[in-house]
This record gives C-alpha cells, structure tokens and sequence, in this order.
C-alpha cells in the first residue's frame, strides 16, 4: 500500500483503537509516518524498540507487598498512564520470543503484569520482511491475528511530495524524479552496506548541508546511498548549472526554454520548490509553463496542488487547464 492511503487507513484504525501491524523493508519511513499520523492528530506518541528490551521491560520488576503478602509487578515508567496517543511497538518481530510474549498480552489485553493501558491509547507495531536480511523471528499465530496487517510500499510520487514538504535539497528530488529506481535500491540477495531508500537519501541531504569537500564527497555520498548511485547523483547534480534563472521566471514569467531531459527535472523541481516558498509568484510559473515541455508542466502542478497550493482561482490557469486538459485524463 502507498504511504498516502497508508496514512488514511492507519489514521482510522488508530481512531478505533484497532491493532495494526506495518510490514516493510527497511529504511522506507515506517516509523515516520505512524510518528506524523500523531503529530498531525496531536496526540501522544511512544517509540518503542522491542529488539533491544528484555521481557522484564514491558512487564516491569517484582516486588514483595507487605500489606498482601504477595508479588506485584512495578509497571516501567516509560508506558503511558493518562491520556491518548499512539504505542509503537517498533521491531516486534525481530524481538525475541519471550518478549514477544510480553508484548502479545499488551496487545491482546490491553494490559501486562500490574499495568493496564490506557483508553486513549491505540496500539501499532511495525517489523521487516522475512526476507529482507535483518533478525526476525516467525510471529505466533495467535499473536499475528491480533493485528490489521499493511505492506507499505516505496512509491516515488509520494515520496516527492514527502521531500518537498521536509525541504530535501532541490537537487535530490530531481535526481530522484529523473531516475526513479534510485530511490530504493535495496536487494536483499545483496552483500551490499550501503544502498539507497528514503532513510538515507535524507542523509544525503544532511551531508549536502554539511559542506563537506569536493574530494571527498563522492565517498560520503557512497556510504550512504552505495556507489552506482552516488556517482549518478553528482553527475547529474552538474545539469544544475544548465538551468534557466528559476528567479527571473518566477518575477517575469519568461525565461529560457530547455529540450534537455534532465535539465528540465532539475528545473521543475527547483520551481516548486521556489514556489512552496512564497506563493505570490505562482502566476509567473504559470505562464512560464505554458510553453513548457508538456509533461513537465503538468508535473510542476501536480507537485504544488500534493503540497496544498491552490491555482483554481487564478486566470492563467484556467488557460494551462484549456492547454494540457488532454494529459489529466
């Protein structure tokens, strides 16, 4: 499933308190989006990473009750006691079976030991395929058949409507948009350390920011994305100096034309990316990509109407509408 039906469906389960289990490969942003599904519901929200805990984690430590002269269990203090949000039992499956066991009556009954969670609370785990070379261990049946299982999906164009809005550098969503099958390139037939996903293209952008040197930055950029995609990458990074001047579109509405394929993504993405930042110089874009390539003109609007700019209003675009109306079909 892609992340944006993803985010819906997720975001009605939680509202039901439904368990529900997210299946993937890693490094594509499962935790990422169950953590904005409660930041936009403004909730609470708890990271748990079962892997690395021990049953005694989630059930909390014994101790002697002198008044009823037995054992109780003191509850972990990291487990919600009021209010509403959402429990992320990250890893689950690569627990190990005793603490699965611990986490399969939290998940069943709402409660382990001495601890009972809260109304408000709604629980999602997450976990790596069976296949994707990481640890996991078989989930019971029992316990898989407490959740609503998904399988995300690595889709591009809800990628880069994920990369404008947390301000990837422009020339990351352009390469991206321009070799799709680099954004995730994991196989897991692969010795491969490094490799691309939608984790570590975000890494790119921070080694970007960083200014590290020129000769070392092919390295870098190895160690996260992998060698192949790096090379590409700073390849095609170059066609950012054949660009039209993006400021002279957007305060005229004129510029350059461009037949060059990679050029014109480098272009429309350093245009949204312009616009999302001050909105006042959509009209100019617009007229602009009226004698644009078609289906990049087209790419520029879709980007901006995912990322919530509005256009119905303006006369231009009732124009651009008459002129690529064929494409929307």
């Amino acid at each position: 499933m892609k992340a944006t039906n993803l985010v819906k469906s997720l975001s009605a389960l939680v509202e039901q308190k439904v368990p529900t289990f997210l299946w993937g490969a890693p490094g594509i942003g499962k935790s990422s989006i169950v953590k904005q599904i409660a930041q936009d519901k403004k909730i609470g929200f708890i990271d748990l990473r079962l892997a690395l805990m021990d049953p005694t984690d989630l059930k909390g430590i014994p101790f002697y009750d002198k008044e009823s002269h037995t054992a109780l269990w003191a509850p972990p203090a990291f487990l919600p006691s009021e209010g509403e949000g959402i429990l992320f039992l990250d890893e689950l499956n690569s627990a190990p079976p005793s603490v699965q066991s611990s986490a399969y009556q939290l998940i069943l009954d709402r409660r382990v030991g001495e601890y009972e969670l809260p109304d408000g609370w709604a629980i999602v785990a997450a976990g790596n395929r069976d296949g994707d070379r990481g640890v996991t261990y078989r989930m019971p049946s029992p316990l898989a058949n407490r959740f609503v299982h998904f399988e995300m999906e690595v889709d591009v164009n809800d990628w880069r409507y994920w990369a404008y809005k947390k301000g990837l550098d422009d020339r990351i969503i352009a390469y991206v948009s321009f070799k799709n099958e680099h954004l995730f390139t994991f196989d897991a037939k692969s010795d491969a350390k490094s490799f691309a996903t939608p984790r570590s293209w975000e890494y790119v952008n921070s080694v970007l920011k960083s200014q590290i040197d020129e000769d070392v930055l092919l390295d870098v950029l190895s160690g996260a994305v992998g060698k192949e995609v790096a090379v590409g990458f700073l390849s095609f990074s170059k066609v950012m100096d054949r660009l039209p001047d993006i400021e002279a579109i957007l305060s005229t509405g004129e510029g350059e034309y461009s037949d060059e394929v990679g050029v014109l993504y480098a272009l429309s993405s350093g245009l949204v990316s312009a616009v999302l930042k001050d909105e006042s110089a959509l009209e100019n874009l617009l007229s602009y990509t009226l004698e644009l390539k078609s289906e990049f003109a087209v790419l520029i609007v879709q980007d901006l109407q995912r990322n919530g700019v509005k256009m119905e209003h303006s006369k231009i675009f009732k124009e651009w509408v008459k002129k690529f109306a064929y494409l929307l079909v």
